[in-house]
């Protein structure tokens, strides 16, 4: 593992990374059921506190394997066989967030010991690859001694805030804590030493993981479709909310796509940090919207027990940090564009007008169809304008 070649021609993303993937639909889909639950039971600070929990390890796992295999992938038996510990490690972290939830929803002690397991064994597996790294790179050794030290700090803070018996409180401190290790390792490392990463391979496989939460959305849009018929039947509400719902996962693709990233990566390798880690935002808006859509299946079948600002608000506010995300990381990457910034600013007052419309008396229902038109207006202006600017802003 000396490292590949950062300007390599053609590098795509292996059948091993899309697989690996594909393990975090479980995390994905587990988290958002039990957020949709718990905003519709009115739970809001279990909501918050358990997706953001959960959303955040799994990413952040997601992330710094990643960036690993852009620059040291080798593909053979052992890297294989790593990378296979790492998918089980999510598999159990996808037990533990029930368990989680429902601690914090109760006000107990957190339940996060599943949870820290599936997510310490996930860590422990990439600690095994800077390892290898260390011992094969005599250029890269000092950045892979860092991971290490870094990830070992790391995950002996979580182990013991899993099984040590902490209140709800004491968990935060010591999970924000750790957090901060966990991003600064990284950040550390590579000013130590750039390790050689793609841009192109990383831009390929940050907007695989944006498809694969975008999955979410697409199936909360069918969820939301089965509530609704069996409430009402055949309805043109039901094509009124397919039709709305497709929109709004298509816009969210249509966006975000647009940006050449891997050209900007090229340009100004500096700015990696502050793109990859603002995905975090960006994978997590996505991911919530398509739960916020359950919300809409449970208020359309009388069993969320929360009133309709909520419920519209479940889906709406993550498509605001979704949209207001994705319009950061362009505007950094590619350049400040007025018409863009604007159109950003005007598509979120349409989806603040959608929710003071459902407080006045509106259906979620019509506060979806309102922000598919606001989101459509995004893409308008990115076809029309934005497209072009930036294309002549990067030459």
């Amino acid at each position: 593992m000396s490292g590949r070649d950062p300007h390599e021609e053609g590098r795509t993303a292996t059948t091993l990374e899309l697989l690996f993937d594909l393990t975090f639909v479980v995390v994905f889909s587990l988290a958002g059921v039990q957020l949709a639950d718990a905003i519709a039971e009115g739970h809001y600070f279990a909501a918050f506190v358990g997706f953001g929990f959960c959303a955040f390890a799994a990413i952040w796992a997601w992330i710094n394997f990643t960036w690993m295999a852009s620059a040291f992938d080798t593909d053979d038996w052992l890297f294989r066989s790593v990378t296979a510990l790492q998918m089980i490690g999510v598999c159990i972290m996808g037990l533990g967030v029930e368990p989680f939830f429902a601690s914090v929803a109760a006000h107990e002690q957190p339940n996060n010991s599943v949870l820290v397991i599936g997510y310490v064994v996930m860590r422990v597996a990439l600690l095994a690859q800077w390892t290898r790294v260390a011992i094969s790179s005599p250029r890269y050794r000092r950045a892979a001694v860092t991971y290490i030290v870094a990830i070992t700090f790391a995950q002996i803070g979580w182990i013991f805030s899993a099984f040590a018996p902490l209140t709800l409180a004491q968990v935060l401190v010591a999970g924000l804590i750790l957090f901060i290790v966990e991003l600064g390792g990284p950040y550390i490392a590579e000013r130590r030493e750039r390790t050689p990463w793609n841009p192109h391979h990383i831009a390929e496989r940050y907007g695989l993981l944006t498809i694969i939460t975008l999955g979410e959305g697409v199936v909360g849009t069918v969820v939301a479709l089965q509530a609704l018929l069996k409430a009402q039947g055949w309805s043109a509400d039901i094509a009124v909310l397919g039709v709305a719902a497709m929109v709004l996962n298509l816009s969210i693709w249509w966006i975000y796509f647009s940006i050449p990233v891997g050209e900007a990566l090229v340009r100004a390798p500096s700015k990696c940090f502050a793109w990859g880690y603002g995905h975090i935002v960006i994978f997590t808006g996505i991911a919530a919207f398509g739960a916020g859509l359950h919300v809409e299946a449970l208020g359309i079948s009388h069993e969320a027990h929360v009133s309709n600002v909520v419920v519209a608000a479940a889906f709406v506010g993550p498509l605001a940090v979704a949209v207001l995300g994705i319009g950061v990381m362009d505007a950094y990457l590619t350049g400040f564009d007025g018409t863009r910034a604007f159109a950003v600013c005007i598509t979120l007052a349409l989806l603040g007008a959608g929710i003071a419309a459902v407080a006045a008396g509106a259906t979620p229902l019509a506060a979806l169809v309102w922000s598919a038109i606001a989101l459509v207006v995004q893409v308008l202006v990115e076809e029309l304008w934005s497209g072009e600017r930036r294309a002549a802003r990067l030459g």
